[in-house]
């Protein structure tokens, strides 16, 4: 990288950090972060197991905040003094070292720009995504596998843990139905802009003929909720059934007789959960999906009173179509809602969401505050 051109990065590298900077108080944060600190120092600090907990989740989110902050201006400091040191005497190794850095910190921004866009009320938490395959048959299945790859490796390169809380696999491939719980901090934030309906265009591996196959899945995003979060189920609405895991899970599913299916029968909503090894913890997991469930209900309905009585038109609502992934007769991934676009959807399905995400993210910003 010629120096002069590392002189602009870094600039723009300056003006990002202090962007960010001013979205927050860092003696504030520093000095909130103290009292909590001292709040857990308390004795009888773990008399409340579940109020603790979300004490110190919250303080290691604003560590967090911090420490990456402060990281991110020592190493843009760090990249000055190696344009410095260039410029007074060429060294290739150092050149090297500074290329390097750049990408890391270039990333690092990336990622810092998106979590400050993450401001709903759920977004911090985990996130419960179900991939249900259209009509189609095995070509719909499939796409359906597919796209728990793309997210199991999405989850994956950014450090989350992955679980696959059920798995019902296709008669001949792919899945009928799959749920993940991504656990993470700002997992939801991230996966929300992935429910909708995903659309691909392909040459089937299915059709011996080797025509032209559109399919389609809807995936479905919910935060994970917690006791912090009161939603009144009556268990008289309740059917629970009890089934021995099936499917093609592989590691991320345990074989069990003990999964759990949970039936709300005034809404018809079904969770389920086979991932734990006992009966307990999967009817626990499954109650937390129904929660989750029943609240965005509760929430779309309210979205679209408010849509109605301010005379809007809701922008995306379940089932609408968000993105194309089209293979044949060429390639690109596109986004319906942010128009952003890709010709290399090999590295979408590998995982490589980011810039979706971040377009999404910038979308809904533009919607709240347009100029």
């Amino acid at each position: 990288m010629e120096l002069s051109e590392a002189k602009k990065k870094i600039e723009a590298m300056h003006n990002d950090v202090a962007r960010f900077g001013g979205l927050f108080d860092l003696d504030a944060l520093d000095a909130q972060i103290a009292e909590n600190e001292n709040e857990m120092a308390q004795p009888g600090f773990w008399d409340d197991n579940v109020k603790a907990q979300k004490l110190i989740n919250e303080t290691n989110e604003l560590k967090d905040k911090r420490d990456t902050f402060v990281q991110l201006k020592e190493q843009i400091g760090e990249l000055e003094t190696n344009v410095e040191l260039l410029e007074m005497e060429p060294d290739p190794d150092l050149a090297a070292e500074m290329d390097q850095l750049f990408e890391t910190t270039e990333k690092a921004l990336q990622q810092y720009r998106l979590s400050q866009l993450l401001n709903e009320k759920y977004d911090s938490r985990n996130a419960i995504l179900e991939i249900h395959p259209g009509a189609g048959g095995t070509e719909a299945q499939d796409w359906g596998e597919m796209l728990l790859r793309m997210y199991i490796r999405w989850g994956e390169q950014h450090g989350f843990t992955v679980e696959t809380a059920s798995y019902e696999a296709g008669e001949t491939a792919g899945v009928k139905s799959v749920t993940l719980l991504i656990k993470g901090h700002n997992a939801f934030g991230y996966l929300r802009s992935e429910k909708g309906v995903h659309r691909l265009v392909r040459i089937s591996p299915f059709d011996a003929a080797g025509r032209r196959h559109t399919s389609f899945a809807s995936v479905d995003v919910m935060p994970e909720l917690d006791e912090d979060v009161n939603i009144d189920i009556d268990p008289s609405d309740l059917r629970i059934d009890t089934f021995r895991s099936s499917g093609a899970g592989g590691q991320h599913i345990n074989k069990t007789e003990s999964a759990v299916r949970i039936t709300h029968l005034p809404t018809g909503i079904v969770t389920s959960s086979q991932a734990e090894r006992s009966q307990l913890q999967n009817r626990e997991t499954a109650m937390n999906m129904l929660k989750s469930k029943l609240y965005e209900l509760e929430e779309e309905k309210k979205a679209k009173q408010r849509a109605e009585i301010e005379g809007e038109q809701l922008e995306i609502g379940w089932g609408s179509q968000i993105r194309s992934y089209v293979f044949h007769p060429y390639t690109l991934v596109k986004d319906n809602r942010s128009n952003y676009e890709t010709h290399n959807g090999q590295a979408v399905m590998d995982g490589d969401l980011d810039p979706f995400i971040n377009a999404y993210l910038q979308w809904k910003l533009s919607l709240k505050n347009p100029q």
